[in-house]
């Protein structure tokens, strides 16, 4: 994955608006930590393969930066987005990383089911 380039991650967002997609949308702060500290408290969200159309999609700030993507009724919206890549599949991976380089939020956009 490359860290994010506004510019470039705004052409791979815009090639998606007004189709048909597959969206992966997940957030952590650490799933798997309260096995290390039962006082930690532990949240997180998840979403695989919602069919959705947005009419437009929207990359800002400087890294870490925000993702929001308009669909008919309301927002899909992801923030702390630090890398992204197109893969081979063509799909778009999104990720943001802490300063420890652990995963703490991803959006995918994808034209075909994720697996």
């Amino acid at each position: 994955m490359e860290p994010v380039k506004i510019e470039e991650v705004q052409t791979l967002i815009d090639r998606y608006a007004g189709k048909e997609v597959y969206i992966h949308l997940e957030t952590t702060n650490g799933s798997y930590a309260t096995h290390v500290d039962e006082a930690f408290f532990n949240a997180g969200a998840f979403i695989r393969n919602a069919k959705v159309t947005y009419e437009l999609g929207k990359i800002i700030g400087d890294s870490p930066s925000r993702v929001g993507l308009k669909i008919e009724l309301g927002w899909i919206y992801a923030q702390g987005i630090t890398h992204y890549e197109l893969d081979s599949n063509k799909r778009l991976i999104m990720a943001g990383h802490d300063h420890e380089g652990k995963l703490a939020v991803a959006l995918q956009i994808s034209e075909t089911p994720f697996d």
